[in-house]
């Protein structure tokens, strides 16, 4: 049966869809923008990393059971022991007795 106005009754569903799935992909992106890579530090003493971020280095010092969000969006990072490893902003950095390891 068709309506006199040549719609079938189910009424304009995309304007309604588009609004759920851009409001869907704004919360998505702002979800993930929070997310860095973290560091732990297990040990009882201080630990430190230096950060490179956008060419522009940072100290990130950590006291004793710390963990820290940083590095958003990918940096290399200088581990306590002098190694350099570069991040995606994912990895969890874990120092424990003196040593940090990326999981």
């Amino acid at each position: 049966m068709r309506l006199a106005n040549g719609n079938r009754g189910g009424g304009n569903t995309d304007n309604a869809m588009m609004k759920s799935l851009l409001a869907a992909t704004v919360l998505l992106g702002l979800g993930s923008a929070a997310f860095g890579a973290s560091a732990v530090n297990k040990d009882a003493e201080p630990r430190t990393l230096i950060v490179t971020e956008g060419g522009s280095k940072s100290e990130l010092s950590l006291a004793g059971g710390e963990t820290v969000e940083f590095c958003p969006s990918g940096c290399f990072v200088t581990m306590p022991n002098g190694d350099r490893e570069a991040l995606t902003g994912n990895e969890t950095i874990e120092i424990s007795g003196g040593t940090a390891r990326i999981k």
